[in-house]
């Protein structure tokens, strides 16, 4: 009696603990014990040998990547919600099911998203560094370390999704007033729910907000949404906050405007050119204009669990002969 082979499942960077014993339990796993990001050249070879390919927002699979993969990779499982740097269209092409992890970081990116909203407006990242660099010498003063309150203003959604719904139930409890742009309108149950209200035209909306949210993916189409033109219709007081994909901002434009004067501040989780980041705005972070994380917005021990036990599902599921629950369809792309 022949015993079924496991699939050769290659996981490119660490993933949870619990995530990679289960995934050593179900399959033939090849984890990535230095969490080291792949080469081109690795890449290539992961792609040839395995079954089922498991990477991370930080792999660029082009078309030339693909083109290289074996003749047994039937499954790409990426761990995270965008696959923007998958090039989906060349995989579906040669055969190959592209999933990804949806629903499960909604929460914890629209929590970080208000906490940027907070740290630009209040002025936090600037404050926590003033008592430990030893510089509170004066103590307490009456107009020292002025801030924005955000409770009144408008907030600029950029997206209506999953994530931008969740951000708007919290600015709401904030006392935002709550303007979106999708390229559909929401249920009108959901947009009464949130009190929100809707822009048909982005450039509208940006004129009229005093806080922008991008909550959008990276797609063709939204390339350098907020480009140089568009960003200088933001008054001069307007905050930007981006916890969706660094390329759609044009990141030079913002850096020119908040020097200049014409944008207030900024605060960005993720950029364009990842893990690098513009000299430009790290010196404004220095001069406390913008405030920068390192792609934080779903780093917590839940998420990316979830997003780990996603994975899993969609790989069994597909080997098991059925379509997986996250199956990325070409009408998504």
């Amino acid at each position: 009696m022949s015993v079924k082979r496991k699939p050769l499942v290659v996981v490119t960077r660490r993933l949870p603990d619990a995530v990679e014993t289960r995934m050593r339990e179900l399959f033939d796993t090849r984890l990535n014990q230095d969490d080291t990001p792949l080469s081109k050249e690795a890449m290539a070879a992961a792609l040839r040998e395995a079954d089922v390919l498991v990477p991370t927002v930080t792999d660029e699979i082009d078309s030339g990547l693909i083109a290289q993969a074996g003749e047994n990779l039937r499954l790409i499982a990426n761990f995270g919600n965008g696959v923007d740097h998958i090039d989906v269209a060349a995989a579906l092409e040669r055969g190959i099911t592209v999933t990804n992890t949806p629903g499960v970081l909604t929460e914890d990116t629209a929590d970080m998203t208000m906490a940027l909203i907070l740290a630009v407006a209040r002025r936090l990242a600037e404050g926590a560094r003033i008592i430990p660099d030893d510089d509170w010498d004066t103590g307490w003063s009456p107009t020292w370390m002025l801030g924005r309150r955000i409770t009144g203003k408008r907030l600029g959604i950029v997206g209506m999704g999953r994530i931008g719904q969740a951000l708007a139930r919290r600015a709401k409890a904030f006392g935002l007033q709550i303007h979106y742009h999708n390229r559909r309108r929401v249920p009108a149950p959901i947009e009464t729910g949130l009190d929100a209200t809707y822009w048909e035209s982005l450039d509208q909306m940006l004129a009229r907000v005093d806080i922008v949210s991008v909550n959008c993916p990276h797609t063709p189409a939204t390339y350098h949404l907020l480009s140089a033109r568009r960003l200088k219709l933001l008054k001069p007081e307007a905050i930007v906050v981006n916890t969706a994909r660094g390329e759609v901002i044009d990141e030079n434009a913002l850096a020119r405007l908040i020097e200049a004067g014409d944008i207030s501040a900024a605060g960005l989780d993720v950029f364009e050119q990842e893990p690098a980041v513009s000299p430009r705005l790290v010196r404004l972070a220095r001069n406390g204009k913008v405030v920068l994380l390192p792609h934080m917005g779903s780093a917590t021990h839940e998420s990316r669990t979830d997003m780990g036990e996603k994975v899993i599902i969609n790989i069994k599921t597909f080997m098991d002969g059925h379509r997986p629950p996250d199956r990325i369809l070409p009408s998504m792309l």
